[in-house]
């Protein structure tokens, strides 16, 4: 009867556009509450007993249960949810046997933590999507960061980034629209901001300054490029 409970209760999660995350450990904790913190509803599972016990109170639902077993992900509704973090890391079988069940369901859109280049191409391979490398990704951003000249560092698929900087000198004191960037670079300053100010989009009519700080957009190599003359 109490699972029986239980499970309508997370099946009534899952109609509410939640988020099931499986395996809260450093990453897929973290995620969890930053969920819940912006007004996400988050089933979080684990196998860990003493793990799950220090969520309880601070995730809308969660459970102790082997998230390698279809009918475990079953009876939680798991296979109801729109979307699932598997935030499982290092226990390759079990990330892999998680994963491998969501994809059975094909319901939830699936991300997945990779902790090495071999696990994030099985997961590649098993069909996921979102592959995740938290401790890589962060790695080449912290890496760029500690450049000096980048101040925030975003990269998408394709080598497409977003880069916080200052404007180099040939960028200043005259209209953007002037200045031919693209066609000299290959790069679009998108956004600007004053000090004291707020971020604004910049136009063909924006001027930058010393002190302001732009938002870069373009292909890395350029992006890249372009944030060294600042």
């Amino acid at each position: 009867m109490a699972k029986d409970i239980f499970s309508r209760k997370t099946a009534r999660v899952a109609q509410a556009d939640s988020v099931a995350v499986i395996g809260l450990g450093r990453f897929g904790g973290s995620l969890a509450l930053e969920l819940e913190a912006q007004g996400t509803e988050v089933l979080g599972i684990d196998s860990d007993e003493e793990i799950v016990q220090s969520y309880n109170g601070r995730l809308t639902h969660v459970v102790r249960a082997d998230s390698t077993k279809e009918e475990v992900l079953r009876q939680l509704a798991v296979h109801e949810f729109d979307r699932a973090v598997v935030g499982i890391g290092s226990d390759l079988e079990a990330s892999i046997l998680t994963t491998s069940r969501l994809l059975t369901f094909r319901r939830p859109q699936i991300w997945a933590k990779a902790i090495s280049d071999p696990h994030a191409e099985i997961l590649a391979q098993l069909g996921v999507e979102h592959v995740i490398r938290p401790e890589h990704d962060m790695g080449k951003r912290v890496a760029h960061l500690v450049r000096g000249s980048i101040l925030d560092y975003v990269e998408f698929e394709d080598d497409f980034v977003m880069i916080r900087t200052g404007p180099p000198a040939e960028a200043q004191d005259r209209p953007l629209g002037v200045l031919g960037l693209r066609d000299k670079y290959g790069i679009t300053i998108v956004a600007m901001k004053r000090p004291g100010s707020i971020w604004t989009h910049t136009t063909a009519q924006t001027v930058l300054y010393d002190d302001d700080q732009i938002i870069v957009q373009g292909p890395k190599a350029l992006a890249e490029g372009f944030s060294t003359l600042a």
